[in-house]
């Protein structure tokens, strides 16, 4: 894989270039015409899930400014909403056909895992970004969140609040119609760190709907898909309130749908003493701690992601150095903290105004 893309001749290197300076310059990328050393330029492409997320749209910038400091050709596409699978395939296609040396991509889900391997059999050099795929060794690496750790973090959080009171939870994931590990391994490290019993760690809502949880009773009122969307968010909260008016925690897949679960509540009138919780820490994540919104939330690095993706995609096309996962897992662990104003004890925290100076950095 590696010496392939080494090897491959000038002269494509230089089409492969002159291609992708057009399609980034039409969609607002950047980058050098050289590296600055004589060597020919590296094209690499962004493929997010979509281009309207906040955390998305942060790693677009964080994969400029690298591309910008390493002489790198960028090239930007997203899906056109989270899910959209056969976007972020189209997108591999036309990659393929500049002749890109590498990707970094967020996966919508299983459905782009074909064309994932087809890049690879053309010689591009593949990082996952964010979302590892199952199976993980559908591309060469992932850098991302320890995306179960980040959910019993919040996990833990939320049962040291509820002090032994019982809980009836609401989960809103990403999706009901597909696998994606962010959205199990987030939803069952919460449970986790509740202290419940999960069944399968790589399926949503197969776990006993009541039960005992660390210091108490727990009753799971539902699981609903947000899509990772504020309206979706508020959608999936009326439908669990429908379902169980005394909901009392609310794990979120992410900020957007918590914002959106938040409204849900506000305007049912449920907003006291329910616990909401949710994954990203971006900076409008962290305001919503600050003003008592969100509860915690787990903190996240997309910029890191980014600009480690481009560095290595680089380096692998220039001299064959290729990254290595971090010890005990299946990925590059790009980190992940704790942001609460209520710190819980015996779980590590920092402060909405210690994470403000470093949201997605």
């Amino acid at each position: 894989m590696i010496q392939r893309i080494g090897r491959r001749p000038t002269a494509l290197l230089i089409a492969a270039a002159a291609a992708t300076s057009m399609v980034v310059s039409g969609c607002g990328g950047s980058g050098d015409e050289g590296t600055g050393d004589g060597a020919s330029t590296v094209a690499v492409s962004l493929i997010t899930k979509n281009s309207t997320n906040p955390f998305f749209v942060t790693m677009q910038q964080g994969a400029k400014k690298a591309a910008d400091a390493e002489g790198v050709k960028l090239t930007l596409a997203a899906g056109k909403e989270d899910g959209d699978e056969a976007g972020q395939v189209q997108a591999i296609e036309d990659a393929i056909a500049r002749g890109d040396e590498g990707i970094l991509i967020t996966p919508n889900g299983p459905g782009v895992n074909p064309a994932i391997k087809k890049a690879r059999d053309a010689g591009l050099y593949v990082i996952a970004l964010d979302t590892p795929p199952d199976p993980a060794d559908t591309v060469d690496i992932t850098f991302a969140t320890n995306n179960f750790k980040a959910g019993e973090l919040v996990g833990k959080w939320t049962a040291a609040q509820l002090a032994g009171k019982p809980a009836t939870i609401a989960l809103l994931d990403l999706f009901n119609d597909k696998v994606v590990s962010v959205d199990y391994n987030r939803d069952q490290g919460f449970l986790a760190g509740m202290g419940i019993d999960t069944a399968d760690k790589k399926k949503n809502g197969d776990e006993a709907k009541t039960g005992n949880y660390t210091s108490g009773t727990y009753t799971i009122a539902c699981n609903e898909p947000t899509q990772g969307a504020e309206d979706g968010g508020r959608t999936a909260m009326e439908n669990c309130l429908t379902r169980n008016p005394d909901i009392n925690v609310v794990y979120t897949i992410n900020e957007p749908a918590a914002v959106g679960a938040y409204k849900a509540l506000q305007a049912a009138g449920k907003t006291q003493g329910i616990l909401v919780v949710s994954v990203d820490g971006g900076c409008n994540g962290v305001r919503q701690v600050k003003d008592g919104v969100i509860g915690a939330t787990s903190q996240q690095y997309p910029l890191k992601m980014a600009e480690l993706g481009v560095q290595a995609i680089k380096k692998i096309a220039n001299d064959g150095e290729k990254p290595q996962v971090t010890g005990g897992l299946d990925f590059f662990d790009t980190g992940v903290t704790l942001v609460t104003d209520k710190p819980a004890t015996g779980v590590e925290s920092i402060t909405s105004a210690d994470a403000t100076g470093r949201c997605w950095g």
